[in-house]
């Protein structure tokens, strides 16, 4: 048999590559996901069952759990979703127009990746409390931003606005102006152009953005917990209803409440990444 045949013969995955250290970098890959990843959520998933299963139940059923568990989901999403058109006015904007300050603008955009979580935290604080600059305008025609669900919800969005604006940035930039232009020439509208030749092209990176900003305001703690109020059954996020119940030893539960968030997160993220799979499907067609 020829070295073609046998090459031929044998499974993709055992197919000579050109490229050298196949094994050890699928080695490390995995000794790496599994130290990082799989042993930590494998120990999250077998703490809890110290309760046993009437035992999660009833701490995951507690009002408590359930509101907080609700109001982190809920305002993500809802941020999630607002930074959407937010990121992808913003990206347009900075890929599209060239106008004095746009360098400056665009920096701007990584300013939550850089702040530290806290400092981010005060700085909203300080601007939407009943005194601050935008929480006093607020305030005067009865509307609480800081220290309410409000207050969540504006963090989220400025924690997830940036993966939705550098999600998009790379896709706006290879984007062929003159398809555009070829929509134009045949007589196709501005929205038409918009709706039928520009949303399908970006809308894989749309979904990659505002899942990466869900999964980041689901998880997010130093912004949100200056700002939130923390009030139980009412602005108490889950991630602070963990961190109050390790530091009340009781570890089990702490370990529940994240193996929920961990399940709905997963649950959610799959759901998001069918639909780009579908929207990339329908791209190539």
């Amino acid at each position: 048999m020829t070295d073609q045949a046998h090459s031929l013969s044998l499974p993709r995955w055992k197919e000579p590559s050109i490229l050298p250290g196949f094994g050890v970098g699928v080695g490390l890959t995995l000794t790496y996901l599994g130290l990082i990843v799989v042993l930590p959520l494998a120990a999250l998933a077998i703490r809890p069952w110290e309760l046993g299963l009437s035992g999660v139940w009833h701490e995951l059923a507690a009002p408590r759990v359930t509101a907080a568990l609700k109001l982190s989901f809920g305002l993500s999403a809802l941020a999630a979703l607002l930074n959407a058109p937010l990121g992808l006015l913003i990206a347009w904007t900075l890929v599209r127009y060239q106008f004095p300050g746009r360098r400056i603008l665009d920096a701007l955009v990584d300013l939550p990746f850089a702040l530290p979580t806290a400092v981010a935290g005060i700085a909203l604080s300080a601007i939407y409390a009943p005194n601050g600059p935008l929480g006093s305008i607020a305030a005067k025609v009865g509307i609480k931003t800081a220290y309410s669900p409000l207050g969540i919800f504006i963090a989220l969005v400025f924690i997830g606005l940036p993966f939705v604006v550098r999600s998009l940035q790379p896709v706006m930039q290879d984007l062929d102006a003159e398809v555009e232009e070829a929509a134009q020439t045949l007589g196709a509208t501005t929205l038409q152009r918009v709706i039928r030749v520009v949303l399908p092209a970006l809308a894989p990176a749309l979904i990659s953005g505002v899942s990466l900003a869900f999964a980041r305001a689901v998880g997010e703690y130093g912004s949100v917990v200056f700002i939130a109020g923390n009030l139980p059954m009412k602005t108490e996020i889950a991630p602070l209803l963990i961190v109050i119940k390790l530091e009340q030893y009781d570890y089990a539960g702490a370990a529940a409440v994240g193996l929920a968030m961990v399940a709905i997160s997963f649950t959610a993220l799959v759901a998001i990444n069918a639909v780009q799979t579908w929207f990339a499907g329908r791209g190539r067609a």
